[in-house]
């Protein structure tokens, strides 16, 4: 199991706001576990804090804005982006303006911040949030779709496609956050000259210049209007007769927009509040098409409770029946675990139980509608647990566990022949004297049909 992480240590940026054309220091702290993203705006008495979550994105015209009531944060993708692919859990971030400094267009920046600050473990795991189904959400009129594959890692893909002579059809792939500070964390922002006059006139880019921004001249206007447009971001006009990028810094890459695209994703997924595990294919993609799909995720995250654990029948299980027999006293028709795929001391344990037509309790519970007994499903999570606690000692074979309380039983559906049960089962307190105290789950496919809390004890067999 991953723990969560935090900076080992706090860092500062500054620079100017891209929408504001403010003077900015932002301040990145190490933040307790279970924080997720937090923005604290200093230059307010009252210190306001926004959680960086989708739920709370207000904006998303040229950038992301997180707001909570009439205070606000704009312009967050890239250092999201950075803290995510950095694998930073927890960060509270100290800032003195309505938005994060544009530095020069990318996440680079941040990352290399983050890198010398450090990483800090925590003693709390981490949560990560497997997608279970495929999510899309998509604009037909403009041909914008975004989706999220069930997968064994996380990636994304992404296809941009401009009708523009200049920047048309290209792609970027990050199959691995390790990639991102070498393929996607340089990538700048950009813009169409098209685009210059329009934001402007709505009060943005006041600090956009070709310092952090890479724009893009793919339709010719009059000279004077060029011009003009030039003067507006502080910059030299290039020839109206000439199309294409115009930039300080050279391209780093003849796909940087799509790269700086999937930057953004990636800063927009942040926000979901939780790592996740699956392939994520975007398709002409935006800042309000990514906070639709991050909400949508955000939405079953918030309902699941637990997830149930990965059943790979093909892998070798930790303990098999006769492995199981040798650790516990428990025999047929009692033994309710016929193997144990995953088990961390002193943490959680993941058991299997394949229910048949042919178990005995079948025979009177009941004989035309069988149902597996609730109280033999809390006694398969409890011998889980005994596998769990014996794991942490010499010559498990010498003791037994035993009941000695039952808490918040729950029972969701039936369990009937033909249902394969996956128990998890955690401690919720470290073993004391001989004493746990474990919450068990029990699922068939990805739902839950019951749960327990319960305590137990070892006892030395005489």
């Amino acid at each position: 199991m991953q723990k969560q992480q935090t900076l080992a240590a706090p860092f500062t940026v500054t620079g100017k706001g891209l929408h504001t054309g403010l003077d900015i220091t932002a301040t990145f702290n190490p933040a307790p576990v279970n924080t997720g993203y937090t923005f604290t705006r200093v230059d307010i008495a009252e210190r306001p804090v926004i959680e960086a979550l989708a739920d709370n994105v207000a904006a998303t015209n040229r950038g992301t804005v997180v707001k909570k009531g009439d205070i606000q944060i704009s312009t967050i993708e890239h250092a999201m982006a950075a803290l995510y692919c950095a694998g930073i859990d927890n960060c509270s971030i100290e800032v003195n303006a309505p938005e994060l400094p544009i530095l020069d267009g990318s996440a680079l920046p941040f990352v290399e911040a983050i890198e010398k600050a450090g990483i800090a473990e925590q003693d709390a795991k981490r949560e990560v949030f497997r997608i279970m189904k495929k999510y899309t959400v998509e604009d037909p009129e403009n041909d914008i779709k975004l989706e999220i594959y069930p997968d064994d890692h996380f990636s994304v893909t992404t296809f941009v496609d401009y009708p523009s002579p200049v920047l048309n059809n290209q792609f970027a792939v990050l199959n691995n956050v390790s990639e991102f500070k070498d393929k996607i964390a340089a990538a700048r922002t950009f813009v169409f000259v098209r685009e210059i006059q329009p934001l402007l006139a709505a009060n943005l880019i006041k600090g956009g210049d070709l310092d952090n921004a890479v724009v893009i001249y793919d339709q010719k206007v009059e000279q004077a209007e060029l011009d003009k447009l030039a003067s507006a971001i502080g910059t030299d006009a290039p020839s109206a007769d000439k199309l294409g990028y115009v930039q300080k810094r050279p391209l780093l890459w003849d796909n940087e927009p799509a790269r700086h695209k999937l930057l953004d994703i990636l800063g927009d997924i942040a926000l979901i509040g939780k790592f996740i595990q699956g392939r994520v294919i975007a398709t002409r993609p935006g800042h309000g098409i990514n906070n639709k799909l991050a909400r949508a995720v955000r939405k079953d995250l918030k309902r699941t409770e637990v997830q149930a654990p990965v059943y790979d029948p093909n892998k070798a299980p930790i303990l098999d029946n006769v492995g199981i027999k040798a650790i516990m006293p428990h025999r047929y028709p009692m033994q309710l675990v016929d193997k144990i795929i995953e088990c961390e001391t002193n943490d959680y344990v993941v058991g299997i139980k394949n229910v048949t037509a042919n178990e005995p309790f079948f025979v009177g519970h009941f004989p035309e509608e069988p149902v597996m007994p609730g109280v033999l499903q809390v006694e398969a999570m409890a011998q889980c647990s005994g596998i769990l606690v014996l794991n942490s000692v010499d010559e498990p074979e010498r003791y037994s566990t035993y009941f000695m309380k039952i808490d918040n039983v729950k029972f969701r559906q039936k369990v009937v022949p033909g249902d394969t049960l996956i128990f998890r089962v955690q401690f919720l307190s470290p073993l004391r004297r001989g004493v746990a105290e474990m919450k068990g789950y029990a699922f068939v496919g990805d739902k839950i049909v019951s749960e327990a809390e319960f305590m137990a004890q070892i006892i030395k067999n005489k």
